[in-house]
């Protein structure tokens, strides 16, 4: 205090700016601060550009060795197994063969429904041959062909799922079930008919697709008496079933005949014998068999 009573402050004294802290020449952590700022930081943050590939030996665009090598063992076995299974399928199944069965057209269809349906006018018979193989179908009404077996297979499947529908009958489990029985009838009698050659010892120029044809033809009549039956009653179906039934039998007679009695055709007498004999029994019989199959797989399906 001094003498005059006023109080004197101690002066302030300056204290000194701290002086910048140097940088530490080796830091824990990176400083990602600057990272993708556009600076030229060295370090490396989250934003950096990854590093560059590393070069291929290999030069641009060309394909590895092990890829090569795996591309041509595969097209190499793929190729091995597309001759495998077409030897395969040809021994059992002739596709080739099956085509010239397919050979038809629209003009061929009609003729041949109608030779089906009214067999009694038809004269000629004999199927014609060009260089020692039978012509095409749409080529010769006498030639059997399974476009038409197989379209009427499934429109008769069609048609009897329509009529167990207008009963109250059908379900799916049915109608597989008749699509399987009316199918296992049909192998069981080429089978049949097969067996009876061999025993009978004929020779003949009948293969099994052929009789697989020929054993087919009888759906059409079937159809035809189905759709008699769902419009016109039992008795419809009784009138039209029993027509188509003498016509297929009339059809498979003047067919077979000329294949199983090829040396009678030839010769144009009946030639005596029992082997002949034999030959017209199993014809009588193959014949007569058509209208039993055609009952037993549509009665059931009118009540």
């Amino acid at each position: 205090m001094e003498a005059d009573g006023t109080t004197r402050h101690p002066p302030k004294r300056r204290v000194p700016a701290a002086a910048p802290r140097m940088a530490d020449p080796h830091p824990l952590f990176d400083d990602t601060s600057a990272a993708g700022s556009g600076g030229s930081h060295p370090g490396r943050g989250f934003a950096s550009p990854p590093p560059p590939p590393a070069a291929s030996p290999f030069p641009p665009g060309a394909a590895f060795p092990v890829s090569s090598l795996a591309v041509a063992y595969g097209s190499t076995l793929a190729t091995q197994g597309l001759d495998m299974v077409d030897r395969n399928i040809n021994r059992f199944i002739p596709v080739g063969r099956l085509k010239y069965y397919f050979a038809v057209d629209t003009v061929y269809v009609g003729k041949k429904l109608g030779l089906l349906v009214f067999p009694f006018v038809h004269q000629d018979w004999q199927v014609r041959y060009q260089q020692d193989a039978p012509v095409a179908p749409r080529f010769d009404v006498n030639a059997p062909d399974l476009y038409i077996p197989v379209m009427a297979f499934i429109t008769y499947v069609l048609v009897a799922g329509l009529a167990l529908g207008t009963q109250n009958r059908f379900s799916p489990d049915s109608l597989g079930l008749q699509a399987s029985s009316a199918l296992a009838w049909l192998l069981l009698e080429v089978v049949t008919i097969i067996f009876g050659l061999y025993v009978v010892t004929v020779t003949t120029d009948l293969t099994p697709i052929d009789l697989v044809a020929f054993a087919g033809y009888k759906y059409v009549g079937m159809i035809i008496g189905l759709i008699a039956g769902l419009v016109f009653g039992r008795a419809g179906y009784y009138a039209v079933l029993s027509w188509c039934c003498l016509s297929i039998f009339v059809f498979m007679i003047r067919t077979l005949r000329l294949k199983l009695l090829a040396e009678a055709a030839a010769e144009g007498v009946l030639v005596r014998g029992a082997k002949n004999q034999l030959r017209m029994y199993l014809t009588v019989a193959i014949a007569a068999a058509q209208p039993l199959f055609m009952y037993w797989l549509t009665y059931h399906l009118l009540r």
